[in-house]
């Protein structure tokens, strides 16, 4: 079989796998069909398809079946998300549409306790991320996970995903204007969160502290706090020294433990007032 013959073949596949796409486009079952598409460009173990909306916490679009749901995910998407290198690159904009983790994790991601207790359990070792705007303020998030037997994504197939990027959005996009309203019901904020980065360590930290502590959180190394901050190497080790000495911490895995008990007390907080309003 001559190559041309094969990509005359493969790309009739596509085709038909695109029509499939658009017939679906504005019925709940599109992110399954979307799913097995992907699956055609490149081999996953995982899929994870989320919309991040400033002002609140993450909505799973797919796998909406409980079953396919794990704990650890559960435990993602109401609390750890805050730590993921990915949310944290969405917020800050400017990332790319297809990007693998490591290429936008901070350079001590795998030290983090948000590694070690949340994202290791899922037992991959190379995630692809897909990033679609869908308006001006919810972005989609389609992240692929490849296990040990699959290995790391081959160029062959990051340049399909690359390549399919400009209809697999644009479908997205259409898919959510016609089923957005059926996700409102989801959407909670994360105000508590919010409020719990912000004021951990409040009295006991300084500012700064209080703004190196949320960066050692999300993986950034000393060497990496000091450039993105502008200060000396030495300046942030010192830091570093003087917050486990104020938290009366001496480890990293400490300091999540006790931004997870923060996080706890203000989410009771905001509970009771719920309730008092109520």
């Amino acid at each position: 079989m001559s190559q041309r013959y094969q990509q005359d073949a493969q790309f009739s596949a596509w085709k038909k796998d695109v029509a499939s796409l658009i017939d679906h486009v504005r019925l709940r079952s599109f992110p399954h069909v979307l799913a097995d598409f992907l699956g055609t460009l490149c081999h996953f173990d995982t899929i994870l398809m989320v919309t991040f909306k400033k002002s609140f916490r993450p909505v799973i679009l797919y796998p909406t079946d409980p079953a396919e749901q794990s704990q650890t995910l559960h435990n993602y998407l109401s609390k750890s998300y805050i730590l993921d290198p990915l949310f944290n690159r969405i917020q800050a904009g400017g990332l790319p549409d297809v990007s693998r983790l490591i290429e936008i994790a901070p350079d001590s991601f795998e030290t983090t306790e948000y590694y070690q207790t949340c994202y290791k359990d899922f037992d991959l070792v190379d995630e692809i991320n897909l990033v679609i705007e869908l308006d001006k303020t919810v972005t989609c998030a389609i992240s692929l996970g490849r296990k040990t037997n699959l290995g790391t994504i081959t160029r062959a197939e990051l340049l399909r995903l690359q390549d399919s990027f400009p209809v697999i959005s644009a479908l997205v996009r259409q898919f959510w204007l016609s089923q957005a309203a059926e996700y409102v019901q989801f959407e909670k904020s994360d105000s508590a969160m919010k409020q719990a980065l912000k004021t951990f360590g409040t009295g006991v930290l300084t500012k700064r502290e209080q703004e190196i502590s949320g960066l050692i959180l999300q993986g950034h190394s000393s060497k990496a706090i000091a450039s993105m901050l502008n200060i000396s190497l030495g300046t942030v080790k010192v830091h570093r020294k003087n917050i486990h000495t104020r938290l009366n911490t001496s480890t990293q895995s400490e300091i999540f433990t006790l931004f997870l008990a923060h996080l706890n007390e203000i989410e009771n907080a905001h509970s009771s007032n719920e309730g008092e309003a109520q």
